[in-house]
């Protein structure tokens, strides 16, 4: 029965039949005769079946949901045994949202010291990417938002705060605005701004924080990379709104400065995030053990004071 359900996640996975057969090492014939034996096993048609893979039936779905649980739990109970035997090991999967992104080694950096064997991947999602991710057991562990949009069925552990800035070239900017050393959001949707896009949380906050003052922004560029965000204002094509964390991994520069946005000054907690199951995945729960003895909040304040320094002397 596992290996009938791995073989319904390959093909969940690869929307083909070929490719969901070779990703599981085995021939079309055994993958789509596996699956034909399951539905005979639970009496319901699984897979909508013509000249190629057309998707699931709605009974279909449900064992999915069930196949994605039982999988996963099955690799828990490795990973505990594996764990029991040899200390905890493995690969750990952590989803992040692209602001938190510069946050990431102030984790990893004390949970590889703690497990030095566990191989590590990272990958840029957005918050409900992150949501599916941990509901289909394809990530071990996040890092997202916790206080606004928060997501469901996970234990969180807050790591740091997280808030935000308008970043321009100074010959884009009045010179009392610069003066202020900060700038209202209602200033701020002046501008012509390069913003995130709007499936990232990061992008409906500042929405937010444009309509909390009576208005509406159309971006003029969109982008799904953090990093796009600095480099396009550093061209002179667009000012943006940006997290502090950002400054922390971009070289200051002359041209460019960074202002505090206030009137509402605004901020959102970002955190750990992983699946509420008992007992919790074994990794996951190792990099929350490694991250709350590690006083994260402390450094990423630390790494963003640092970093702010240079940009206040570019303001002046």
């Amino acid at each position: 029965m596992f290996r009938k359900f791995v073989y319904l996640l390959a093909l969940s996975r690869e929307k083909h039949f070929g490719r969901a057969a070779e990703s599981c090492h085995v021939s079309q014939p055994t993958l789509s005769n596996a699956i034909r034996q399951l539905e005979e096993e639970l009496q319901v048609p699984i897979v909508e079946r013509g000249q190629k893979f057309e998707g699931f039936t709605p009974e279909g779905m449900k064992v999915l949901e069930y196949a994605r649980r039982i999988v996963g739990e099955r690799d828990n109970l490795r990973h505990e045994l594996l764990a029991l035997a040899q200390g905890v090991t493995g690969h750990l999967r952590l989803g992040a949202i692209p602001t938190a992104l510069p946050a990431v080694p102030h984790v990893l950096t004390p949970f590889a010291t703690r497990f030095p064997h566990i191989r590590s991947s990272i990958v840029s999602l957005s918050s409900r990417e992150i949501q599916r991710g941990l509901d289909e057991f394809e990530l071990d562990a996040a890092i997202t938002y916790l206080d606004n949009e928060p997501l469901n069925n996970v234990r969180t552990l807050p790591l740091y705060t997280e808030r935000y800035y308008l970043l321009a070239r100074r010959d884009e900017l009045p010179e009392e605005l610069v003066a202020q050393g900060a700038v209202a959001w209602e200033k701020a949707a002046d501008l012509r701004l390069c913003l995130l896009t709007p499936d990232m949380q990061n992008r409906r906050i500042a929405d937010t924080a444009f309509r909390m003052t009576g208005r509406t922004v159309q971006a003029a560029m969109e982008t799904n990379s953090i990093v796009s965000l600095y480099t396009i204002v550093r061209t002179g094509t667009c000012a943006s709104i940006v997290p502090g964390q950002l400054l922390t991994v971009v070289p200051p520069n002359a041209d460019i400065i960074a202002l505090p946005l206030v009137d509402p000054e605004l901020s959102h907690v970002v955190g750990l995030a992983y699946a509420d199951r008992d007992p919790p995945p074994p990794l996951a729960r190792a990099l929350a053990v490694a991250a709350s003895d590690a006083d994260i909040a402390q450094r990423v304040a630390i790494s963003i004071a640092e970093a702010m320094i240079p940009w206040r002397l570019a303001i002046r």
